[in-house]
């Protein structure tokens, strides 16, 4: 049977997997609220930047969910934090969904979960990274898995069939602890996007720079610290153990480096979304990516504070008061160890 997916938000990731799907043949509609992005999708097209391929794909687009029609099995949903509320309030109350599968940055599947329902909620992750450059046209620039799973990590039916539909758009594992996983992607997100919005540089030039490296080890290990604290069974990323990347003391210097230059061989070229955001004047994720760290660490009593200033340093980047580069690195560098 045919299934329907929505993708709610056309960003870079919504976007990038809306083109796969539609490319595939699947019935996909996309709902984004920006008329101009939508009217480009729909005629000539998105322009679709591949890893070095480039071609035009036309999907089916509205930019009010007044005007989808039909109901919908799944809704893929990549939109930021700030705008899930208004977006899926009414695909709710219009009881246009099945099921919700939240692959937001960050901790946000408990704000999906309150505005969907429980059971309607299956979480997920990408891996791999993409680009929005601009109103119809967005460029795929990494190649990594989707993960997905139920939250109680049962290996149902409805993910057998949404693990096969993403399957046009990059190789998908099934979790049954996505959670690990979720928090895996968390420590990814708030070491490398968290700097790639502090600097302004891609993943692997954030850590060709020495001092990089060494406030992306520190903010790792914080992460994972707070994980531990939490009980959280952590999960492999993109084939490096989160332990791998933990580092205290110089004796661990090797082998954190041998499993960093596995992780940027494969993610090395992506920009980070809170980048792309600030580069838009678009506010960023950053309070459920390293304040997702930081407000779990209040709560389990252990400190944070790298992901605390880095949370600072994106929001004065955000007003105008900084901007990314070597001087906002800086102010990491002096947060005491």
């Amino acid at each position: 049977m045919n299934q329907r997916i929505l993708i709610v938000g056309a960003g870079a990731i919504g976007g990038v997997t809306a083109a796969h799907l539609a490319r595939a043949g699947h019935d996909v509609v996309v709902l984004d609220a920006n008329t101009e992005h939508v009217r480009l999708m729909n005629s000539p097209g998105l322009q679709f930047d591949e890893l070095g391929a480039t071609s035009h794909v036309t999907i089916n687009a509205v930019d009010s969910a007044d005007d989808l029609e039909g109901r919908f099995d799944y809704a893929l949903v990549t939109l930021k934090a700030p705008y899930l509320e208004v977006a899926l309030t009414p695909l709710v109350l219009g009881d246009l969904v099945g099921t919700y599968v939240s692959l937001g940055n960050g901790l946000v599947q408990n704000n999906v979960e309150s505005i969907v329902g429980a059971d309607r909620l299956v979480i997920g992750i990408t891996e791999w990274g993409a680009t929005n450059l601009g109103p119809g046209h967005l460029a795929q620039t990494t190649v990594a898995p989707f993960v997905v799973g139920e939250v109680d990590g049962r290996r149902t039916d409805r993910i057998e069939r949404l693990a096969r539909i993403l399957a046009a758009a990059a190789e998908v594992n099934i979790s049954e602890g996505i959670v690990g996983q979720i928090w895996s992607k968390l420590l990814l997100n708030s070491t490398f996007s968290g700097l790639g919005a502090v600097t302004g540089l891609l993943y692997r030039d954030v850590v060709s720079d020495p001092l990089g490296r060494e406030i992306a080890y520190r903010l790792w290990t914080e992460a994972y610290d707070v994980a531990t604290a939490i009980g959280i069974q952590l999960d492999e990323i993109v084939g490096v153990r989160p332990d791998q990347l933990v580092v205290r003391s110089a004796d661990d210097s090797s082998r954190a480096d041998a499993a960093l230059a596995i992780l940027m061989n494969r993610l090395g070229a992506t920009k980070a979304s809170m980048l792309q955001d600030l580069e838009r004047g678009a506010v960023t994720e950053v309070d459920v990516i390293n304040g997702g760290v930081a407000s779990t660490a209040v709560s389990a009593g252990v400190p944070s504070p790298l992901n605390v200033r880095v949370v600072e340093l994106v929001h004065e980047c955000e007003r105008g008061l900084r901007k990314p580069g070597r001087d906002t690195l800086m102010a990491l560098a002096t947060v005491p160890a």
